[in-house]
């Protein structure tokens, strides 16, 4: 059976990260595999309307207030009108938000579920349970998902850390990891500059990700070892400290900034190093390093989250969130690159493997038979043998499963928000049935007759020009 399926999120290219290319390759491979996808975003500078990207994936590029590291001002019913528009406009029946950061997110889960569609949330991040900050956001992420069909978490911490931030039942989540197209980072060893030991970090520069680690390691490994030297990729609010730091410690010749940097050319980057550092604090899964190994870089991770679900053992040195161990998991990298202890050149092929187009094709094949209810792939995917692929599938199986359920009663709705809290509660319900009177108001106003369905994207016919076109360039290569 196949679907029109909505993508909603504030995080999309032009900006970088793992939810943006997550959201990328997931609904390209959904297109791949007969399914009708687009992607709701905000607008980015110029980038308003719509756009077409690869194999006809449409694009809506709204216009709405960005307050923070690109995430929108929460509006809760202006969002609706437009929202809704769009999903009769393109015959949408499933939402699939991204992001518990996301304001387009919460909103459009809440407003497809008041028009009778189903929804779906991947969560990509961790969140703690004492600061101000996390406590509201748990309290909206348990709003949010008290109607939710499916949540998707992309490891098993993240798993345990949503069910708990949104009292969840453990059933109603599945752990589908992120995947990495390893063909996409080929390592090339005369990249790297013989005559140093190159350290890549490629990373937003924010306190979450580590950025005070690293200002504080950086000039403790050029002092310690002089052929060492740091390319730091990525911008953010601490790219000041790592300028003041390098003017500091007088390390221009040996650190270099490049600021922000584009998804086509992380790989250009990665391979004139010997080692890739993150130092992030807080990680659900961190794709970053995945896509570092695959380029032949010897990683080294603060052990938080579930990175330590990411890599196997032999490719990666795990330290604690703190200065002197990150020091000691460096120094015994550097020192195995020296030795020539290991040989990262071979991490590609051994990833290839794992995140096989074959593999999970054969895998696919043998659990179309196996497969009885959606609560098995949970079990399934318990490895790191994925890819973009087997989340496909994984996700068409979740489809397929909240797409024959029955719409929930108004007065269902209302109970399940009523117990997200003693007033909270009582404000969600609120809030859900205006959204309800709303939806009513605009089914008067704007009838669903009103509004001119899209045009289907042809597919078979973009495909068969792209093959006539790259056949002629095969052939020269």
């Amino acid at each position: 059976m196949l679907y029109n399926i909505c993508m909603v999120s504030d995080f999309f290219y032009p900006n970088m990260g793992g939810v943006e290319s997550h959201l990328y390759l997931l609904s390209q491979c959904l297109i791949l595999r007969g399914h009708k996808v687009i992607i709701i975003t905000h607008a980015y500078g110029n980038r308003t309307g719509v756009r077409y990207l690869t194999n006809g994936l449409k694009v809506y590029y709204v216009p709405t207030l960005v307050i923070h590291n690109e995430a929108t001002l929460p509006t809760i019913y202006g969002f609706f009108p437009l929202f809704r528009n769009i999903l009769i406009r393109e015959s949408i029946n499933i939402v699939h938000g991204h992001g518990a950061f996301s304001s387009l997110c919460h909103e459009g889960i809440l407003h497809s579920k008041t028009m009778g569609l189903k929804a779906c949330f991947t969560d990509h991040s961790l969140f703690g349970f004492a600061d101000a900050s996390s406590i509201l956001t748990n309290k909206l992420l348990k709003f949010t998902l008290s109607d939710i069909d499916h949540v998707i978490c992309v490891s098993h911490t993240s798993k345990e850390n949503t069910v708990l931030r949104a009292a969840l039942s453990p059933r109603n989540v599945s752990v589908i990891p992120n995947a990495v197209v390893a063909s996409q980072f080929q390592p090339d060893p005369s990249a790297a500059d013989p005559n140093w030991i190159t350290i890549v970090v490629i990373s937003r520069q924010v306190y979450r990700k580590g950025m005070d680690l690293l200002v504080a390691v950086i000039p403790r490994i050029c002092s310690m070892y002089h052929n060492v030297r740091f390319i730091i990729g990525g911008d953010g609010p601490k790219r000041i400290d790592l300028e003041q730091m390098r003017e500091k410690h007088l390390l221009h010749d040996r650190v270099e900034l490049l600021g922000p940097v584009k998804h086509h050319q992380v790989r250009n980057i990665l391979i004139q190093g010997n080692i890739f550092l993150n130092t992030s604090l807080t990680e659900a899964f961190c794709i970053a390093i995945v896509e570092a190994a695959c380029a032949g870089l010897l990683v080294v991770s603060t052990k938080v989250g579930g990175v330590p679900e990411v890599l196997p053992s032999h490719m990666i040195n795990y330290a604690m969130p703190e200065e002197d161990d990150l020091m000691i998991a460096v120094s015994k990298a550097i020192q195995m690159i020296k030795i020539g202890e290991v040989d990262p050149s071979r991490f590609n092929d051994e990833l290839k493997d794992m995140y096989s187009w074959s593999n999970v094709a054969e895998r696919t094949e043998k659990v179309n038979h196996a497969l009885h209810d959606i609560y098995f792939y949970a079990h399934l995917i318990s490895g790191l043998n994925i890819s973009i692929c087997i989340y496909i599938y994984i996700s068409r199986q979740v489809y397929d499963s909240i797409s024959q359920s029955q719409p929930s009663p108004l007065i269902e709705r209302l109970r399940r928000y009523y117990g997200c809290g003693l007033y909270a509660g009582k404000i969600f319900c609120m809030v859900m049935a205006l959204d309800y009177l709303f939806w009513r108001f605009l089914e008067f106003v704007f009838p669903k007759d009103s509004i001119e369905r899209a045009q289907p994207f042809p597919y078979k016919r973009y495909r068969d020009y792209v093959d006539k076109v790259e056949e002629p360039k095969a052939q020269l290569k």
